[in-house]
């Protein structure tokens, strides 16, 4: 009975640092698709400001947005400004440097798709 408890509390321990993700300050390479379906590049800086927060900045196609972000477990939020319009992108965390997520425009329908890459 305490051989499986033990087994039990080493299970339950290495569930909960699975979720226990990270989020790394750097340069992340950009791919993405417009609320139109079409494709964009470009890099996105993450500057961390405390354990669960940091700035964001993303330059794609031209275009410079800047925002703030958070970390939750596996999620990983941004709000935005871009030009007059504010947006959001909810990210997972899935690992190795990589965030995928979706996000929006105030004022538009619909949403497009970002993948986030941690450059070496």
């Amino acid at each position: 009975m305490k051989r499986l408890l033990a087994c039990v509390l080493i299970a339950a321990a290495a569930c909960s640092q699975a979720y226990a993700q990270s989020v790394s300050e750097g340069t992340y390479t950009v791919e993405g698709t417009n609320l139109d379906g079409s494709p964009y590049r470009g890099t996105a800086t993450i500057e961390l400001t405390s354990d669960t927060t940091c700035s964001i900045e993303w330059v794609t196609g031209g275009t410079t947005s800047t925002g703030i972000c958070m970390l939750y477990e596996d999620a990983f939020a941004a709000g935005y400004v871009l030009g007059d319009a504010v947006g959001i992108i909810v990210y997972k965390v899935v690992g190795d440097g990589i965030l995928e997520g979706a996000w929006t425009i105030s004022g538009k329908n619909g949403s497009g798709t970002e993948t986030l890459t941690l450059r070496d």
